[in-house]
């Protein structure tokens, strides 16, 4: 591009004529055509309004010295970076850019074939410009979430939660609603955060990651629909999730606490799965994933204060409360090896009453002591409700009296 000194400084001046012109002109044309910029409050219209009248004005000093493209960027988005890219994103950006440039070609690319060039050249510049800004907030943003959601997760780890968790979660566009539960396994060698977090949107789950050391923790919350996810599987069941995110971990133990009712709630799942990762190994064949709650035995004995309150509270008292009769036959099933005629003939009763009785153990606790693991779960109850309520005997009075006769 080459242009005879006067003719330059002939075109130079006419420019600066019309630049007022050019201004106006494309406002009223990004007014027509971008809806967007219409729908826009009045403080970010000016805000791009000004975008707009820094690029012309930077094209006239540039068209002057083509050699300061450097400082191009910070010459046009210096006039509101923050506002712009706050209220503005790179899409639109672009297509802001783009009807600049053809109100501007239409304005003077007929003066002369140079300037029409001169005018390809520095919208390419530009756009250019506006994508290494976006860029460099992006990856700022990104480091700053990165950090902020590791606050979050620790926070919600040690139960140290204050009142400013609230914004904090809010700034990291959580967008889960109702129960959250939190999953904990090893971190993968090769470890995907971004195909992890896909795999929780198609779930239609939320999730906030913490990375400690060889320790990954999910916190998972049900997301609202989105109309752009349509394909997302909602209101799946907390373990049918965690098996689906299980890929995403190392090999090794993977244990998912209980559902609480919010993600301020959360430091009570995350006692639960952390307490369960703990002593996960005591279980031999403990499946991928396990629920805390499934390790309440190992945990109990590990001096875990919320697995001996749960076991008590969900098993033993519930019981109690409902009939003695419930809480003496089932130490004598548990006792006896699980058999049903041994048990009848301690408590001198028909087995089919066994039968009943234990059919009504499942159904007031939801455990089946029929089954050996949790068999476990509910002997680990009544020893440890025993140990505090001196009214409870654990043999039958029927049993001593025929053992002392």
């Amino acid at each position: 591009m080459t242009a005879h000194p006067t003719d330059k400084a002939e075109t130079l001046a006419w420019l600066r004529r019309i630049s007022g012109d050019l201004a106006t002109a494309t406002i009223q044309r990004l007014d027509q055509s971008l809806p967007w910029y219409s729908e826009m409050p009045p403080a970010r219209r000016s805000a791009v309004g000004l975008v707009a009248q820094a690029g012309i004005t930077s094209f006239i000093q540039w068209y002057d010295d083509p050699q300061s493209t450097p400082w191009i960027a910070a010459d046009i988005f210096a006039a509101a970076p923050r506002e712009l890219l706050r209220s503005v994103s790179l899409q639109q950006t672009l297509q802001l850019i783009r009807v600049s440039v053809t109100v501007t070609e239409e304005r003077i690319a007929s003066k002369s074939e140079s300037l029409r060039e001169a005018i390809l050249l520095y919208s390419r510049e530009v756009a250019f410009a506006a994508a290494d800004v976006y860029a460099r907030a992006a990856e700022a943003r990104g480091l700053w979430d990165a950090r902020l959601e590791a606050l979050v997760v620790d926070s919600i780890l040690t139960g140290e939660t204050d009142e400013e968790l609230p914004s904090r979660i809010a700034a990291l566009g959580w967008h889960g609603h109702g129960e959250v539960a939190v999953l904990v396994g090893t971190t993968p060698p090769q470890f995907d955060v971004d195909q992890l977090r896909r795999t929780a949107r198609k779930l239609g789950v939320d999730v906030l990651i913490g990375v400690q050391g060889s320790r990954l923790v999910l916190v998972i919350g049900r997301s609202e629909p989105s109309p752009r996810s349509e394909d997302a599987e909602q209101d799946l069941p907390f373990p049918e999730i965690a098996r689906r995110l299980e890929p995403g971990f190392g090999p090794g133990y993977l244990v998912l606490g209980p559902a609480v009712p919010a993600l301020v709630d959360a430091s009570m799942s995350a006692r639960a799965a952390l307490a369960g990762f703990a002593v996960a190994r005591a279980w031999r064949h403990a499946p991928r994933p396990v629920e805390a709650d499934d390790l309440l035995p190992e945990r109990a004995l590990a001096g875990d204060p919320l697995a001996k309150q749960t076991l008590i509270e969900r098993i033993y008292r519930p019981l109690h409360a409902h009939s003695t009769d419930l809480v003496t036959t089932l130490w004598s099933y548990l006792d006896n090896g699980r058999s049903l005629e041994a048990t009848a003939r301690e408590l001198f009763v028909h087995p089919n009453t066994v039968r009943y009785r234990l059919k009504r153990v499942s159904e007031v606790i939801g455990w089946d002591a029929t089954g050996p693991r949790e068999a476990l779960i509910l002997q680990t109850a009544l020893i440890l409700g025993s140990m505090g309520t001196e009214s409870v005997r654990r043999r039958p009075a029927a049993l001593h009296r025929r053992v002392s006769a």
